[in-house]
């Protein structure tokens, strides 16, 4: 089977806004299990990035982290999950200063679960590996937004907009 048959192959199906978002259970960068179920009320962030304490990682959760004040504003909670063991997330944490919730998805249920687990290439390789995605998850749980494309850079403005936009 030639490559590009491979990949349309494991190319995976999305979920959508109105979904509803999949629930989870996963342990916090403390050590504390977490729900997705935990927040219902309140509007969530899910974001799947691929490693702690690398360059696009790193970006991205400091725009997060230096937007708290205009997330909380808006009732946003953010959820950061990776495969990273929860001693590297709260190490994360640590040396960024980080004022939201990392999760940890070892095995990479919950990325698969939302469809942020699939085929990446890489310098002429093909792996599987998490996918960085973003979920907008209303009050009662539906998925309102998906960001297939995030941009490390500006990802914390990108979300804002999307949420005020859904008001």
């Amino acid at each position: 089977m030639a490559k590009k048959e491979t990949a349309a192959l494991i190319k995976a199906p999305t979920l959508a806004p109105g979904d509803k978002a999949p629930d989870f259970k996963l342990e916090n960068q403390n050590g504390k299990k977490i729900s997705l179920k935990d927040f219902k009320g309140q509007r969530v962030l899910v974001y799947f990035y691929p490693k702690a304490q690398t360059p696009g990682c790193t970006t991205q959760a400091c725009g997060l982290r230096d937007s708290e004040a205009k997330l909380n504003k808006e009732n946003i909670v953010v959820l950061g999950i990776s495969p990273d063991p929860v001693n590297k997330l709260k190490q994360f944490e640590d040396k960024q200063n980080l004022n939201f919730m990392l999760l940890s998805d070892a095995d990479h249920s919950v990325a698969e679960s939302y469809h942020s687990w699939g085929l990446k290439k890489f310098m002429g390789r093909e792996y599987m590996g998490i996918l960085r995605q973003s979920f907008l998850i209303d009050e009662k749980g539906k998925i309102i937004q998906v960001m297939h494309k995030v941009n490390t850079k500006t990802h914390h403005e990108d979300a804002l907009k999307l949420f005020k936009s859904q008001k």
